[in-house]
């Protein structure tokens, strides 16, 4: 079994009421080499929560997630940083449209398949 860590992928349109969708699943571990994330954009249901909602620009934002974790020079600045400080980077607080949950840990023997599962529990 290896440690990993978890964070759900939140969009959040009006950060001042804190009412958000969940979109995707973000998994590091370390003894693996594993950081991953998995999103889905349910525009009927994002709409629902905001109608003036950018949903190509939210798209944008979850993309840059993905490239951070791919660890590539597409990632930019942060996707150059080693897997851990891009998982911390990517899970700090912030007040933005798209946000991601408090961290949580948990044991794994396969990271995509822990990955798929937690996508299918909590975003699906």
């Amino acid at each position: 079994m290896h440690l990993f860590e978890y964070a759900v992928i939140r969009v959040m349109p009006r950060v001042e009421r804190e009412e958000f969708i969940n979109v995707g699943v973000i998994v590091y571990c370390r003894p693996l080499g594993f950081l991953k994330t998995l999103y889905t954009l349910n525009e009927t249901r994002l709409r629902a929560l905001s109608a003036e909602l950018d949903i190509d620009e939210v798209r944008e934002r979850i993309q840059a997630f993905e490239k951070i974790c791919a660890g590539r020079k597409e990632g930019g600045t942060i996707g150059q940083l080693g897997i851990a400080e891009r998982f911390r980077w990517l899970t700090a607080t912030r007040s933005t449209i798209v946000q991601s949950s408090p961290v949580h840990p948990g044991l794994c023997t396969d990271a995509d398949e822990t990955l798929m599962k937690l996508f299918e529990q909590l975003v699906l």
